[in-house]
């Protein structure tokens, strides 16, 4: 019986709702660290060009306000806790992999304040979006959030600024 029928409760539906939410918190976790081996891949579209995902071609973002590791210096993320619920941050606890056309010199570590170990690429630290949906997701490129702007990485660890074409029209007239 479903909880907004007759018989359930005000409290049936708010211990619903707090179990779907530390689901849905959980699954944002798990996203976020894997106990696999970390690899980096490139991915191809039509509308953005080459930029970088995981393994399983989730899209990964770079965050303009951290800081660029640049071999002198580590680089930091600026994304804790509501950011980090909303830009999981990449991260493992083993040594990442680069995968083809890309260059392992550019793929790094660093230590976040919250303990966890970071992924980078080209010293950006690496994220998720959580309202990607899967392998080929691009749904948070030039986002503007949580005092920065959010894009894709090229395999050269630049930031990647391609946008869809928001005026684009489709007219068989032309």
């Amino acid at each position: 019986m479903s909880p907004f029928h007759s018989g359930a409760t005000n409290m049936d539906v708010k211990k619903l709702l707090t179990a779907t939410t530390l689901s849905l918190g959980l699954a944002g976790t798990a996203l976020a660290q894997s106990g696999d081996q970390v690899q980096l891949k490139v991915t191809q579209s039509d509308i953005y060009g080459s930029y970088i995902t995981d393994a399983e071609g989730r899209t990964l973002y770079l965050f303009t306000t951290d800081t660029q590791g640049d071999g002198k210096s580590a680089a930091q993320s600026s994304c804790y806790n509501g950011c980090a619920k909303a830009w999981p941050p990449l991260t493992t606890e083993e040594q990442p992999e680069a995968g083809e056309k890309l260059q392992q010199d550019l793929l790094g570590t660093f230590e976040r304040k919250d303990g966890n170990t970071q992924v980078t690429y080209g010293g950006w630290p690496l994220y998720y979006f959580v309202k990607d949906t899967g392998a080929g997701s691009v749904t948070g490129q030039d986002k503007h959030g949580f005092g920065g702007e959010w894009y894709l990485l090229a395999p050269d660890g630049t930031k990647n600024e391609k946008q869809k074409d928001k005026n684009e029209k489709h007219n068989s007239s032309h």
